[in-house]
């Protein structure tokens, strides 16, 4: 069953300065490895929707996403955090990013697909209920995940995160949901500085030191996740695809290669088989080393796709 690659060239238009690292030659970066490693001709490509308002307002309250409409800019560029900035391509790219999740679900619940990987910016897993922050204006996953149970009934999904940095967003939105279990790891002590506080029953999150190496990650994922995935047993899985614990990326100072994500990216495929039909969501998180960065989304989907 085929791949589907969602994405959309407004979330090329979101521009948060000159020299900003989620800049729009992240998405550039995707497109030309995929098509160097000649992996386009079988995958199914899909333009990413508009999210709905009545989408986005089940994750986030209506004032809010006013709030977020209303900040953006004709011209120029706004602040709304030292790190988190819109341009009058912002409010696109943003809603274009949560309806690439809203059309990925509807793939793999159909079954016009057995998973799917938005290629989208901004991303969204430090964005809180009522908070922008960390680059992030809409949670893209939760945003998702809830459509799968909003909109098409399931009663158990899985929300995984394996960007360097903790998913405080997710983590405030589904935080004691018995429908939604989230496991994660996460450089720490590092941005936000979160996760390690007394976090909810369905949260496993797994933080690591700097330096941690592809060794220490799959120890987490083996001992940690893989055992409260299985007892779970999800409908569906959701993962928050942040590159940035590559040891190329200067965000930060993990150390995994193209190999782990193609290992964690099989490990859940094969929980995916057992309980949920195989259908899977991945959305782009972070990633910041251009070339890391393609060469692992490229890994990462080779493994979705069987190839």
């Amino acid at each position: 069953m085929a791949t589907a690659f969602i994405t959309h060239r407004d979330c090329w238009l979101h521009d948060m300065g000159a020299h900003h690292p989620e800049c729009p030659e992240r998405l550039s970066a995707i497109s030309d490895r995929l098509i160097a490693a000649g992996l386009d001709m079988y995958l199914s490509f899909y333009d990413a929707p508009l999210a709905t308002l009545e989408q986005i307002a089940r994750v986030h309250p209506p004032e809010y996403v006013r709030g977020i409409a209303e900040s953006a800019p004709q011209n120029g560029i706004v602040h709304l955090d030292p790190d988190t900035a819109m341009s009058a391509g912002t409010w696109q790219a943003a809603l274009r990013s949560a309806g690439a999740g809203i059309l990925a679900t509807d793939l793999v619940m159909s079954g016009e697909v057995e998973n799917a990987f938005c290629s989208v910016r901004p991303p969204g897993h430090h964005a809180e209920r009522a908070k922008a922050m960390g680059f992030c204006f809409f949670n893209n996953i939760a945003i998702a995940a809830t459509h799968a149970l909003e909109a098409h009934g399931l009663e158990r999904v899985a929300v995984v995160d394996f960007d360097v940095h903790h998913g405080n967003g997710t983590e405030d939105i589904f935080a004691n949901d018995p429908r939604v279990l989230m496991v994660s790891t996460f450089q720490h002590p590092f941005y936000p500085y979160s996760g390690t506080e007394a976090p909810a029953g369905n949260m496993v999150n797994v933080p690591v030191p700097a330096g941690t190496r592809s060794d220490g990650f799959r120890a987490a994922v083996e001992s940690a996740w893989l055992p409260a995935l299985r007892r779970f047993a999800p409908e569906a899985i959701f993962i928050s695809a942040g590159f940035d614990a590559h040891y190329e990326d200067d965000m930060a100072s993990l150390g995994l290669v193209e190999s782990d994500y193609a290992w964690v990216t099989q490990q859940l495929k094969a929980v995916a088989a057992d309980s949920a039909q195989g259908r899977i969501v991945s959305m782009l998180e972070g990633g910041y080393a251009l070339s890391a960065l393609g060469r692992s989304v490229t890994t990462h989907i080779k493994v979705l796709a069987d190839l």
